[in-house]
C-alpha cells in the first residue's frame, strides 16, 4: 500500500492510529510523495510482478490531500511503464473531498474506493470529526451518493468500535437502506502505552510493547462477535446476493477450502508492505515503526526488502508463535490466529500470543458454520446459494440459532 501523504489528514478520529505517525518524520513539513518517488514506485512495483495484473492501493492518512494531479500523475505513469500489464487501482479515503471532478475521475479509471462511514450519523460522527470537531457524516453520504452517480466503485469500510458495537442491526440496516452493496466490517482495536513505552510520543502502544489496558473506544471481543453474528443472521435471512458482506464472504470461502480473502485470515504475514511517502519501506501498516523499516523505494530493490531474512522472518513469526490452544482449535483454519497487531492476551494456561479478538472469532465461526456448511452445499450442486434463504426457517429451527432483533439508538 502506497501512502502518498503519509499520515497526514485532515480529519481528527479518535481511534485513529497512523495520524501520530508523523513523529517519524520530523524533517517532512510537506508529507506529500515526490514525482521521484512516485515513479520509481510505480517503475519498479510493475517490474516486480510475477503476473500479468498489477494492483496499486493508495491509502494514508487521506491519500485524496495529495491532488487529483498526483493521481492522474500516476495513471500516466501506470501506463508509460504498464508493459502490457493489467493495472488495477484502489483508494480508501475518508471521502470529505471528493466532488464531481474526483469522482468523474476515479469511475472513468476504474478505481476501486474503500470509503470509511460507521453507520448511521449519530454513531460516526461520535468519533469522526474533522480538524474543527465538526460532523462528517454529511459529507462522506453524499461522497458515497456522488461516486455512485458517476458508475464508481464503492465498497464501505466500517470501523466497528466499543459504541457502534452496541447497535448492529441499525448499522447493517443504515447501509441497505443507503443503497450500500459492499460492507467491509474492521474492528478497531488499540492500547494505551504502558510504563518503558517504546516509541515516546506515540499515544498508542506499539505492536511490541508490553502494554496496560485497551482504549475506552476499542471494541469488545464478545461485543464484536455478536455484532457479527446479528449482521449475519439478517443477512442470511433478507440479503444473500444482494449485499456482500466482505467478512461473510470471507468466512464462506474458507469453509469451502480456499485461500484467504485478507491477510489477517493468512497462515503467514509479510506479503502486504507499505510505502510511506519518502520512499521508505515498511513491514506492514500496523508495524510502521522504525524497527521495522526495510528500506528506500529510491535506493533499493523492492523484491530485495520483500525477500529480506528480516521481513521473511517477520512473516513466519504469525505461524511460528501461535499458542498451543491455536494449534488444536478447530477454527484455526479460518482465523489463524488473526493478525499480529492484535495477538497481545494470554490463554488460560497463561500462555502468551492469543488474539484479543479470539472470543469474536470463536463466537462468530461458532454460529455461522452450519449455514456456512449449507451455503457450501448449495453451490456444488450448482444451486444458487441465494436459495440459503428460502430454507432459512428450517436452518434455524434444525441449528437452534435465535431470528434476529431489532434494537433501537
Amino acid at each position: 500500500m502506497a501512502k502518498p501523504v503519509g499520515p497526514a489528514c485532515n480529519l481528527r478520529c479518535t481511534y485513529c492510529f497512523y495520524r501520530e505517525k508523523q513523529v517519524f518524520f520530523p524533517e517532512s513539513r510537506n508529507t506529500r510523495m515526490s514525482e521521484a518517488v512516485l515513479e520509481a514506485y510505480i517503475r519498479k512495483f510493475i517490474t516486480a510482478q510475477p503476473g500479468p495484473e498489477v494492483s496499486f492501493e493508495w491509502q494514508g492518512g487521506e491519500p485524496t490531500l495529495a491532488g487529483l494531479d498526483f493521481f492522474r500523475r500516476a495513471v500516466e505513469l501506470q501506463s508509460k511503464y504498464g508493459q502490457g500489464s493489467k493495472i488495477t487501482n484502489s483508494l480508501q479515503t475518508n471521502g470529505t473531498l471528493l466532488d464531481d471532478e474526483w469522482c468523474a475521475f476515479l469511475a472513468a479509471n476504474h478505481f476501486l474506493v474503500g470509503l470509511s462511514l460507521d453507520g448511521p450519523p449519530e454513531l460516526h460522527d461520535a468519533f469522526r470529526v474533522d480538524a474543527g470537531g465538526g460532523t462528517t457524516s454529511g459529507r462522506v453520504i453524499s461522497a458515497f451518493h456522488r461516486l455512485c452517480r458517476h458508475g464508481a466503485e464503492v465498497n464501505i469500510l466500517a470501523c466497528v468500535n466499543r459504541e457502534t458495537s452496541r447497535y448492529p442491526l441499525e448499522v447493517y440496516r443504515f447501509f441497505r437502506d443507503e443503497g450500500v452493496r459492499f460492507i467491509q466490517f474492521i474492528p478497531i482495536v488499540e492500547r494505551e502505552p504502558g510504563p518503558g513505552a517504546k516509541n515516546p510520543g506515540l499515544h498508542l502502544a506499539g505492536p511490541d510493547e508490553e502494554s496496560g489496558n485497551v482504549t475506552s473506544w476499542s471494541v469488545e471481543p464478545e461485543a464484536y462477535g455478536e455484532f457479527l453474528v446479528r449482521i449475519f443472521e439478517e443477512w442470511v435471512q433478507n440479503d444473500v446476493g444482494q449485499t456482500f458482506v466482505m467478512n461473510f464472504e470471507w468466512a464462506l470461502g474458507l469453509f469451502a477450502g480456499a485461500g484467504p480473502g485478507v491477510c489477517y485470515l493468512a497462515p503467514r504475514c509479510g506479503r502486504n508492505l507499505i510505502l510511506e511517502h519518502n520512499g521508505d519501506v515498511f513491514s506492514c501498516d500496523h508495524f510502521m515503526y522504525p524497527q521495522y523499516r526495510l528500506g528506500n523505494i529510491l535506493r533499493d530493490n523492492l523484491p530485495d526488502m520483500v525477500e529480506s531474512s528480516f521481513q521473511t522472518r517477520f512473516g513466519r513469526a504469525k505461524e511460528k508463535t501461535l499458542p498451543n490452544v491455536c494449534r488444536a482449535c478447530e477454527y484455526l483454519f479460518a482465523c489463524r490466529g488473526g493478525c499480529p497487531k492484535h495477538r497481545f492476551a494470554s490463554t488460560f494456561d497463561n500462555e502468551s500470543g492469543l488474539n484479543y479478538l479470539c472470543p469474536a472469532f470463536k463466537i462468530f465461526y461458532q454460529a455461522v458454520a452450519p449455514i456456512m456448511e449449507s451455503m457450501i452445499e448449495l453451490l456444488r450442486k450448482g444451486i444458487p446459494v441465494q436459495q440459503i434463504m428460502d430454507t432459512k426457517k428450517k436452518i434455524w429451527k434444525d441449528i437452534g440459532v435465535r431470528p434476529p432483533k431489532s434494537q433501537r439508538l
